[in-house]
Formats: C-alpha cells, sequence, structure tokens
C-alpha cells in the first residue's frame, strides 16, 4: 500500500525568485502589479480589481484547507516584492501527483529567468521531496507561448480535453495536458538547470 504524500505550506527559494506561501498579506503587493487584463486573458476567471484579487486570493486559501491546492505568491528575490502566484493544485495524496499551474507573472518580469526559476523550484520540490511519480501541467489549446513555453522545460504533451471549460467570455476552451513523470525529471531538471544558468551569464 502506497503511503500518503505530505503537501504542506513550504519557503521554496532560488537565485531570482522565492515561492512564499500565499495569505491575504500579499493582497496589496498582487493588487499592485496583477490587474492587467492581458494577465488573465487565458484564465477562465479574470482578476480586474482588487475585490477580484482578494476573492482569487481567498479561493485558493479555501482550496488550500479543504487539501487540494498549495499556493504561492512568487516574489522577486532581490526586492521581496511579490510579482505573481502559482500554485500545486489537483493534488492526489494517495497516487502521488500535483498539478503545477495557476500561475501568472506580472508583465515586467515574463519573459525573464523568474517564471522558469518557479518552475523549476516547484518541479524539484514535487519529484525530490513530495515524491511525486507524476507532475501535470495544462493551459488552453489556443495559447500557443504557454504550450511552447511547457514543452521547453522538458514536459511531455498527452492530449487535449476538448469543451474542457467554459471561460469568463463564454468561449468554449479545449485544454492540453501536458506531464512530467519522476523518471523523466533528471533529464528535464538539467535542462532546466542549463536554461538558469544561460541567464547568469
Amino acid at each position: 500500500m502506497a503511503t500518503e504524500m505530505v503537501v504542506s505550506p513550504v519557503m521554496l527559494e532560488g537565485a531570482y525568485v522565492r515561492l512564499e506561501p500565499l495569505t491575504s498579506v500579499h493582497l496589496a503587493g498582487l493588487a499592485e502589479v496583477g490587474l492587467d487584463e492581458e494577465l488573465w486573458r487565458w484564465i477562465p476567471t479574470p482578476v480586474r480589481t482588487q475585490e477580484e484579487m482578494a476573492a482569487y486570493i481567498e479561493a485558493a486559501l479555501g482550496e488550500q484547507e479543504r487539501g487540494e491546492s498549495l499556493p504561492f505568491a512568487i516574489a522577486d528575490k532581490t526586492t521581496g516584492r511579490a510579482i505573481g502566484s502559482t500554485r500545486y493544485g489537483n493534488i492526489d495524496r494517495t497516487h502521488h501527483r500535483v498539478e503545477i499551474g495557476w500561475t501568472w507573472l506580472a508583465r515586467e518580469w515574463q519573459r525573464t529567468a523568474m517564471n522558469t526559476e518557479a518552475k523549476y523550484l516547484l518541479l524539484r520540490h514535487a519529484f525530490e521531496t513530495l515524491g511525486c511519480i507524476r507532475v501535470e501541467l495544462k493551459t488552453d489549446s489556443l495559447n500557443a507561448r504557454s504550450r511552447a513555453a511547457i514543452l521547453r522545460i522538458g514536459a511531455r504533451e498527452e492530449g487535449i480535453f476538448r469543451n474542457h471549460m467554459i471561460t469568463a467570455s463564454g468561449r468554449i476552451r479545449h485544454t492540453v495536458y501536458f506531464s512530467i513523470i519522476d523518471s523523466e525529471w533528471p533529464a528535464a531538471k538539467a535542462r532546466l538547470e542549463a536554461i538558469l544558468s544561460s541567464h547568469q551569464h
């Protein structure tokens, strides 16, 4: 009988970012950088106001309480500012799998090492500390940039869930699923470390 995976709030720190357990303390900082329509273009429920950001954090903390998610604020290590959010979701303690997602990063920090390092820290913790055998990632089938980014970190595309979600605009979204499994982690890790070290030069 497989033992249950223990998932609890933790601080994960890299060279560029610190992933802090999300709390309502992060509200002002996230609202300052995160009320940008473009950020929420691919998220089924957009966040446009400070109240909606408060509700977003509240919902994430509710999921954490029920054991479904582990949400983080992404902080810029040099300034300590909250610049985005990410989480482990769909946590399955019995089958040792989590999904990494619900990730957004303020525009100024996109296309920097921040997002790559956040994914690296979450993947490393999932495989090396939590003992996951599978980590899932998913995105809107129309989000070409996200699909390319997920492939770039070494995940494998598994398939498309058709008519998977109804977005805030009423559009019916197909969702592309990806995964990395434990046997693939060493290669994915090496690849991520190479990408991150190229940022340092």
